[in-house]
């Protein structure tokens, strides 16, 4: 039992010898300068990369394929900002073949669940390798619709923008209709797209139908003659 504050012999604390006094110690170095992996990445130019490495390599491969989905829009003078992944539609025969040049070219690619699409990762990113598009299997005809457009400075097949905005809104269900996110879509590519084409192939959906009045009444397209 200890008084007054003073330990016992028994339970003293061993003295610590060889300590460096502060004044002592080396001055820390200075951190590292940040170099490029440690830079915010610029998510849009990550997609835009994937997007150049995949078109080349179907390109080189001599797949038929058209560039989809957000980075698409931005070839036909949309947003450049991109926050989901790359797609690329090809034909529903092609699949097998398509997944083994990308295997061959050291990427490794996924079968989901879903039945209509195989999936890789390219420079981080998702790429989704799409043969049905708003539950329609990809045709040659479509294919050859597409645009050669640069995206990024490379040269590759582009879904048309008549093709590519009925391939959004064909899309809305009940379970999903974003219609706020192919708003911004329309109003890109609005002066690009066969409306009455788009009318007469998935007007009669509701949800696509509901998506078309919409842009008329936000006059971004001009009413169906006839119609008030």
């Amino acid at each position: 039992m200890t008084q007054n504050g003073e330990e016992s012999t028994s339970t003293r604390r061993p003295e610590i010898t060889g300590l460096r006094l502060a004044e002592d110690a080396p001055e820390p170095a200075d951190p590292p300068a940040p170099g490029p992996a440690d830079l915010p990445q610029d998510r849009s130019q990550a997609i835009l990369e994937a997007t150049k490495q995949i078109g080349a390599l179907l390109k080189r491969a001599g797949h038929p394929f058209a560039l989809a989905g957000s980075v698409a829009v931005y070839a036909h003078g949309g947003s450049r900002y991109l926050q989901h992944d790359a797609d690329f539609a090809i034909l529903p025969d092609d699949a097998e073949a398509v997944a083994g040049a990308l295997r061959e070219a050291g990427l490794a690619v996924r079968t989901p669940p879903e039945d209509w699409l195989l999936k890789t990762t390219c420079h981080g990113q998702n790429v989704d390798i799409i043969f049905a598009l708003a539950h329609q299997p990809v045709t040659e005809d479509m294919l050859d619709r597409a645009h050669v457009l640069p995206v990024d400075s490379v040269l590759m097949p582009v879904l048309c923008p008549t093709d590519l905005i009925r391939s959004l809104i064909s899309a809305f269900s009940e379970h999903y209709c974003d219609f706020g996110s192919v708003l911004p879509v329309a109003r890109a590519v609005r002066e690009k797209v066969d409306w009455d084409v788009v009318r007469s192939t998935c007007g009669d959906q509701p949800m696509a139908a509901a998506f078309l009045f919409l842009l008329e009444r936000l006059n971004v397209i001009d009413a169906q003659e006839g119609q008030p």
